[in-house]
This record gives C-alpha cells, structure tokens and sequence, in this order.
C-alpha cells in the first residue's frame, strides 16, 4: 500500500516536476511539499483537489492506501505493477445462487495460456467461454487495471473480471 506522500511524489516525478516547481503551482513552500512527501504532514483539502486535478486522478486514488479498482484505468509505465504481482479476480453471480471467487496470479494464467486453458463452466454453464484470456493479458500489457469485463447472460447470470 502506497501513502499519500508516495504517491505525490509519484505523481510529481510523472509530471516531470520538481518540488519546487509543484510548491509554487500550489503555492505553497517546498519544504511543505517535502513534508507531504514525507509523510510528515498532510495538505489541506483544497490542495489536495488541486493535486487531484493537476495529477489527473481522483481523491480516492490520490489519498486512499488501498487501490481502487472498480473502474478500468490505464496506469502510466513508470508506475505499473509486474505481472507477477498482478491478480486476475472473476466473480461470477448465477441466478440458481451459485456464488464462485476466483483470485488466480496473473502470471499463473499466463503460463496456462501457453499450456492451451480455457475458462472454466461454473455448474454446468458455459458464461465465461467468452471471456477472451489472451485479450484480457494483452490489456494488462498496456497498463489496464480495474474491472476489465462484466457481462450478464440472458438467463441473469452475472460475470465480473478485475485486475489489481
């Protein structure tokens, strides 16, 4: 889990800026910045909407520890995770009730890829045979994290695929 000041820095560097430079966008001092940086103080609120707003992200992925990724984002190169610290969660909701969470190592489905697997059928229902593995990897590859599929099937049965 990141901090705030982490991820302001991240966020900063992204940017190309200095602290300097950020301090006076903000204006504010460079030695707040590097206390924010720090973890040794945090901004108030509006700086902090200001942050949001010059990063590109939302205050839940400025100041939250845990990532949020409900929503599919591209991640810049310099912040992405490896694959092999990646998760590929699918929920799957049938309508009979059957409740299946799965949370398999990204690099686990890239080997079972190679080895030729498919989707699996949850009780007998074939949902997820749409589900296109190779596409999903091939998105990861270009940063997208966050719910990459959700489908429902004309019989309510409901499918969700995230990658964190």
């Amino acid at each position: 889990m990141k901090t705030l000041g982490t991820k302001i820095s991240e966020y900063r560097k992204l940017k190309q800026m200095t602290q300097e430079e950020l301090a006076i966008k903000l204006n504010v001092t460079s030695q707040a910045v590097s206390k924010w940086e720090n973890d040794l103080s945090i901004p108030d609120l509006p700086i902090l909407i200001e942050l949001s707003d010059l990063f590109q992200v939302t205050l839940d992925e400025l100041i939250r520890q845990k990532e949020v990724t409900a929503v599919a984002k591209v991640v810049e190169e310099p912040l992405r995770k490896p694959i092999e610290q990646m998760m590929l969660r699918v929920v799957v909701d049938s309508v009979d009730g059957d409740k299946v969470r799965c949370n398999i190592p990204l690099s686990l489905v890239k080997i079972g890829l190679e080895l030729g697997m498919s989707m699996p059928e949850v009780n007998g229902n074939d949902v997820l045979k749409n589900v296109d593995l190779n596409q999903i990897l091939a998105l990861v590859d270009q940063g997208l994290i966050g719910k990459i599929v959700e489908v429902e099937s004309s019989d309510g049965d409901r499918v969700e695929v995230f990658v964190e």
